[in-house]
């Protein structure tokens, strides 16, 4: 697939919702637990912090959003942080396994180095073994388990802490 790698702007909010609200849906790869509204994320996006990365993958083709990640600085209360961005990726629910997220990763990691960051962290749930093997292959490791770390629909499900270190 051709893509096209770009920064977020306010006017992707409705195909960022159109991405994120059916992974939410499914029950099974985010710890979000409601849907998004167009406004909502289009507030997000106008707030973004300067530090942040949002980066969107657009296919060539029809210039459709097929993907998005994330990174905003981890714990913005001290300066002791900012090393460290938390990431979170996500790819449209139809077009997984071409390859969007591995494209993703490098513009946010070469943006995240630009920007002073030292380190990557996030939370993987540990029943989607698919996002792990994608973060691992992109050189993240594994440095625990939070245990029912997250209760969605009354079930508890442990997350991965997983880690890379980006010089």
């Amino acid at each position: 697939m051709d893509l096209s790698i770009r920064d977020a702007t306010p006017a992707d909010a409705d195909a960022i919702v159109a991405i994120l609200n059916p992974i939410i849906a499914a029950r099974v790869y985010t710890v979000f637990d409601e849907p998004f509204s167009v406004e909502a994320e289009r507030e997000y996006l106008t707030r973004f912090p300067a530090r942040g990365i949002w980066k969107v993958a657009v296919s060539d083709n029809d210039q459709r959003l097929v993907g998005f990640q994330v990174m905003e600085p981890y714990g913005p209360y001290t300066r002791g942080f900012e090393h460290v961005g938390t990431l979170g990726t996500y790819v449209d629910l139809e077009q997984r396994r071409h390859g969007i997220a591995r494209r993703l990763f490098a513009a946010t990691f070469a943006a995240a180095r630009h920007k002073g960051y030292e380190k990557a962290f996030t939370f993987v749930r540990a029943d989607n073994p698919a996002a792990l093997q994608a973060y691992l292959g992109q050189g993240f490791v594994v440095i625990g388990m939070a245990k029912r770390h997250v209760r969605i629909d009354g079930r508890y499900v442990d997350e991965v802490l997983i880690e890379k270190w980006l010089q």
